[in-house]
């Protein structure tokens, strides 16, 4: 790939030796407030990273596409924005070297932090619909703050990173609350399907596996509601409902992603390993230990579960080999039980060594959606998924995650995900549906997957809405 000069100037710009680094002393807040307090920055993006967390913000630069329109734009000044005309694709925009030294990847150093929607994702196979909101976002960041050896660390690549420190420390000092208006519902969060609604489309899935179209199907439904404020100010409780490794948070002027999400979709690792683990599998959790333990091993011992689940690690073994070294496509594990706050998981794993000619974003992009979000044969899947689910994703079944500048980096999958535009917010859950499932069964793992959250999210709406 070969990259325009001024270009080249702005990855030397990102890549210079220069490093500015300094405690922030604000271990008194959650990160939730801190997300709050920094909320009138651009880019405002925090990536749980699997117990490594780290917020950015104020982006060198970025790329935006919204009602299907890529647009980049540079940072001038400490706030302020012009379009960048010299950049009008992805694959100029993200730019890799390799790093001197092998670096933590589970640490980010500087690079691009972004998500990539589902029904954007989706497009690169397949017709889809957009949400009216954004479908894609890439951040260029060299300012930051990571979370290390118990402390917030300023860490910054830019000539001017004192400047943003000073920043920064007023905004998380500053006493007065940031100027926006206090998360309010305006309307309860509720199914937009019937019970009947989605009865009627599980059994059009039915007809479509016997017809011999698909093997399976991940069918969802979404939950949709009216609210004012910022969706922020739910996030420390929101993250408290599960101990979510690959939760995050993402603020782009009046839109926002909110996600306690605890599956990986591709972790990028040195020396060109990259490692997936697709989630298929579900199973409530009870506060009664006997009951609880019952609950695990139904799934354990789930043959539909099990068949699901392998179903999508053929799919996503079969999507990594086209980047992969011949052999090098290995299942290290199947049919793992991880166990979160509200469900137990049946979690497999596919790790694989990328050719030396690969590039990690493409490969990142030509993965996606997700298998364990689509079904299988994947690109006939979506189809079905366009028609029968009546309205688009957005975020959700997207991907949130960040690159370094060697090529490191983890994508997560948008899943257990609220997102919110203007005054409109939607969450959305499912299964995936075999020839196998039961409609009620399955109707059911939709609200144990998102129930809490519903409850959580319409603690927010008052007996008497003003």
């Amino acid at each position: 790939m070969v990259a325009s000069s001024e270009i080249m100037q702005n990855i030397s710009h990102s890549l210079s030796s220069y490093l500015f680094s300094k405690n922030l002393r604000i271990d008194h807040y959650s990160k939730a407030q801190i997300l709050e307090k920094l909320s009138p920055l651009l880019g405002l993006v925090y990536l749980e990273n699997d117990s490594n967390p780290v917020i950015a913000f104020l982006p060198h630069q970025y790329l935006l596409m919204s009602e299907s329109e890529l647009t980049c734009f540079k940072r001038d000044e400490l706030h302020y924005y012009h379009k960048n005309s010299t950049i009008n694709s992805i694959q100029h925009f993200v730019q890799f070297r390799q790093a001197e030294t092998i670096q933590p990847s589970n640490l980010f150093q500087g690079g691009y932090i972004g998500f990539v929607d589902y029904n954007h994702a989706a497009e690169q196979s397949v017709k889809s619909e957009v949400k009216s909101q954004p479908q894609f976002y890439l951040g260029q960041y060299d300012s930051f703050i990571r979370y290390e050896n118990s402390s917030w660390i300023f860490v910054s690549h830019e000539i001017n990173a004192e400047s943003i420190f000073e920043l920064i420390v007023d905004l998380l000092h500053s006493s007065t609350k940031t100027d926006h208006q206090a998360f309010q519902m305006l309307t309860p969060c509720e199914a937009r399907w019937s019970k009947t609604e989605y009865q009627n489309a599980f059994q059009k899935i039915q007809d479509y596996i016997l017809a011999g179209d698909c093997y399976q199907i991940n069918l969802t439904q979404e939950f949709q509601a009216q609210a004012k404020g910022l969706l922020i100010e739910t996030a420390e409780q929101f993250w408290a409902l599960t101990n979510a490794p690959y939760s995050g948070y993402l603020k782009l002027d009046d839109f926002e992603v909110l996600s306690c999400s605890p599956e990986l979709f591709i972790d990028f690792k040195p020396n060109r390993e990259i490692i997936t683990k697709p989630i298929k599998g579900t199973m409530p959790r009870f506060a009664d230990p006997v009951l609880d333990q019952i609950s695990k091993q139904k799934l354990i011992d789930s043959k539909k579960d099990q068949a699901e689940n392998v179903m999508i690690v053929d799919l996503l073994r079969n999507d990594l080999s086209v980047y992969a070294e011949t052999g090098s496509v290995q299942t290290t594990k199947l049919f793992d039980i991880e166990s979160f706050n509200q469900v137990h998981h049946m979690v497999s794993e596919v790790r694989a060594t990328l050719k030396e000619e690969a590039h990690p974003f493409e490969v990142l992009m030509s993965a996606l959606p997700g298998g364990s979000i689509t079904g299988a044969p994947k690109i006939r899947a979506m189809q079905i998924i366009e028609e029968l689910e009546g309205s688009p994703r957005g975020a959700y079944c997207g991907s949130m995650g960040y690159f370094n500048y060697d090529g490191t980096g983890s994508w997560n999958i948008l899943i257990r995900t609220i997102q919110k535009q203007a005054d409109n917010v939607s969450i959305w859950a499912g299964g995936g549906i075999t020839i196998s499932s039961e409609s009620e069964a399955e109707y059911q793992e939709c609200f144990d997957k998102v129930s809490a959250l519903l409850d959580l999210i319409n603690t927010y709406y008052p007996s008497n809405p003003q």
